[in-house]
């Protein structure tokens, strides 16, 4: 199985070498390159023509935001990971907006990092959970009624239990998180979130929002905090 190759820009060595340690401790990842700015990582990014790149938003000189559509536009197939200690609204609909692929906390890298690379590198969006809420407030603002009457045929193709996993994964939960709440195994709500995806026609997880927004499954006062029943 091929490895999953990564270019990491920060202007932090030290971060950047507790990623390389990180992630080539995984079987599945090879970290191929280092950028300290946003320059270099476009140099580095033509050279090495990686699969995911970990692009971090305020870096000296031209930056993270910036770099995005440069990269984009030269390296077209390479994906790129947004691993920022910003959660503000803007540097997410900004970096949303340039073409990145996922927007992942640094705070939460340990344990978020990993799942956000696989995921991208499946073709999805990647969110960190805490992060949905902005995305809520996004779609919210901007949602169209048009189509709102075969959306809300579709939603009576799933099953109660179909349902409920929908509506708590697009509240911004993680998979493992649905699981422990609901008492299911990771792989049964895996199972159920597949079945969803494929019924209703979704490929990434803002599809997934926009879907429970349209048939009111979610709304602008949604409280992570509390837990499913």
């Amino acid at each position: 199985m091929s490895k999953v190759r990564i270019l990491i820009a920060d202007d932090h060595g030290v971060l950047r070498a507790g990623l390389r340690v990180l992630l080539n401790a995984e079987s599945d990842m090879e970290v191929v390159g280092e950028a300290g700015d946003g320059s270099e990582a476009m140099v580095k990014a033509r050279e090495l023509r990686p699969d995911i790149i970990l692009l971090d938003v305020t870096m000296p000189g031209t930056g993270g935001l910036q770099a995005i559509r440069h990269i984009r536009k030269a390296c077209p197939a390479s994906k790129i990971l947004i691993l920022s200690m910003h959660d503000d609204e803007s540097y997410l609909r900004e970096a949303l907006r340039s073409g990145a692929s996922g927007y992942a906390l640094k705070k939460a890298a340990d344990t978020e990092l990993l799942s956000a690379i696989r995921a991208v590198n499946r073709g999805e969006i990647f969110l960190d959970p805490s992060l949905t809420r902005i995305l809520v407030s996004e779609l919210i603002g901007n949602e169209s009624k048009q189509g709102d009457e075969k959306v809300e045929r579709e939603v009576h193709r799933l099953s109660e239990r179909e349902t409920e996993v929908l509506r708590l994964l697009a509240q911004g939960y993680t998979s493992q998180q649905v699981a422990d709440m609901l008492f299911l195994s990771l792989k049964t709500v895996e199972t159920y979130k597949a079945r969803v995806m494929n019924k209703l026609g979704l490929r990434s997880r803002a599809q997934l929002v926009r879907y429970a927004l349209q048939v009111g499954l979610l709304s602008p006062e949604i409280d992570s905090s509390n837990s499913a029943t």
